[in-house]
């Protein structure tokens, strides 16, 4: 599948890789983590989605709005998320107690642009007075990158490539397809692994976004 960069050209993907195989992560329990965030402050989480994947095959999604610490929102025109969807939320602190069951044994979060993500996720802990997670991240847009060389390497460009349904800037549509990249990636290298369709996903919306 093929699509066109700003200036109306083709871009043409390469869909074998051109990266050695044991530098594609190889992980059998992994939670792909997205955040949704209100200003330009890392502690300003307002969405969070988790998709837990196990021995290739996605076992728990999650999906939660979370009350920041602020009620200014920069960035409603993004996710479309505004103060009155998440004004009497459960705040951070609150949302990662309750999941903290779910990374139970896994052995690593992946996230698309993953330096955003992890920013997001120290800041918010370190708000809330809790430990921030030690897991190591692998990042899909990097993967992507070494993978398909994929360019430009926004989540909705993987998708569009690699055909996975995206409703992007929803936090567990991200999450998803940033777990289906992964398995993706797990194929390329020869696991095992079944690509599974979205069951969030409603269509990609071309909206651009700061971060991928």
């Amino acid at each position: 599948m093929h699509s066109c960069n700003e200036k109306g050209f083709p871009i043409v993907v390469k869909m074998r890789s051109s990266t050695p195989m044991e530098k594609i992560p190889k992980v059998s329990k992994f939670i792909a983590i997205d955040f949704e965030t209100a200003d330009r402050g890392p502690d300003s989480a307002c969405a969070l989605g988790l998709v837990r994947v196990e021995n290739g095959r996605i076992t728990r999604r999650e999906s939660r709005l979370i009350q920041p610490p602020r009620q200014e929102f920069e960035f409603s025109w993004i996710h479309g998320i505004t103060w009155d969807d998440v004004k009497g939320k459960p705040v951070f602190g609150e949302t990662w107690t309750e999941l903290g069951g779910m990374m139970d044994g896994v052995e690593c979060f992946a996230a698309h642009n993953a330096t955003f993500d992890q920013s997001v996720l120290t800041a918010c802990c370190r708000a809330a007075g809790l430990e921030p997670p030690t897991l190591t991240f692998a990042c899909t847009m990097q993967i992507a990158r070494s993978v398909w060389r994929i360019y430009p390497t926004k989540l909705s460009n993987v998708c569009v490539q690699l055909g996975i349904p995206l409703n992007h800037h929803d936090a567990l549509s991200d999450a998803e397809a940033c777990a289906q990249i992964m398995l993706a990636a797990g194929k390329v290298r020869g696991d095992s692994v079944p690509h599974q369709r979205s069951k969030t996903g409603l269509g990609a919306i071309s909206r651009t976004r700061a971060t991928p």
